[in-house]
């Protein structure tokens, strides 16, 4: 016998709450199949719904649309923060600068591996570190590192911490409207099932094949079990008569 299964989409959530949204204003209350206290939920909490949904859509969107432009960012400030360690590490090979500058970066005066910028966070705190070093040493009179010079850095640094920091609101904003989306598809689930349920008790004393086809006019979905649907799809065979 076919089963009765509610929507597992925010789509078709819209699409049962629709149907018994027109069923309900099409219909007069006393042959409607269900009540105007349910009627009421419907219409009360389908365009909220639709509302909510769409915020949660748009804050997806949003946030798949900045993250490319986000990783872009990453990979120029990450290109760059690597070629001003190298650029360090050559001029104190050629004598250039002295072992003892990397104290102003935070390194060892041995450390001459480039850090990895494996995480966002390495990324930030690494740039602050050649940022405030090299401000320090021109201070100092010291001479500037340069091609690329820490002005250069600085301005690849400050576009990712502004993106970094937007990434985070929309990281905040689409958390925000999940949690909202989930809540109310509780509550939608519920409104629905009321239909549905109302609905078939309407129709419970006709036989099972028209209480369906009447439920399903008001949205109420069934689906065949596999061997059900293979027995209904095949067709009957008749024996050859003697």
């Amino acid at each position: 016998m076919p089963y009765r299964r509610l929507p597992n989409t925010d789509l078709a959530r819209l699409r049962a709450l629709r149907i018994a949204y027109e069923k309900g204003k099409e219909l007069p209350p006393f042959k409607l199949a269900f009540s105007q206290a349910t009627f009421q939920k419907v219409f009360s909490n389908m365009h909220n719904f639709e509302k909510i949904v769409l915020e949660s859509r748009q804050a997806f969107n949003k946030q798949v649309e900045k993250s490319k432009d986000y990783g872009k960012l990453l990979k120029r400030v990450k290109l760059y923060l690597s070629h001003f360690i190298q650029v360090i590490n050559m001029a104190i090979v050629r004598g250039e600068m002295s072992s003892n500058d990397r104290d102003y970066f935070g390194f060892s005066h041995n450390q001459s591996r480039v850090p990895s910028f494996s995480s966002e966070a390495e990324v930030l705190s690494w740039g602050e570190k050649l940022i405030q070093g090299e401000m320090q040493r021109q201070k100092k009179g010291l001479t500037p590192v340069t091609n690329p010079s820490i002005a250069v850095v600085k301005v690849h640094y400050e576009n990712f911490l502004e993106a970094h920091r937007f990434q985070k609101i929309l990281q905040k904003n689409l958390q925000r409207s999940q949690e909202k989306l989930i809540e109310q598809r509780r509550i939608i689930d519920e409104i629905i099932a009321s239909v549905w349920n109302e609905v078939e008790d309407h129709y419970k004393d006709m036989p099972d094949e028209a209480k369906r086809n009447h439920a399903k006019i008001y949205g109420v979905v069934y689906f065949y079990r596999k061997n059900e649907l293979i027995q209904k799809e095949s067709p009957e065979i008749i024996p050859p008569s003697a």
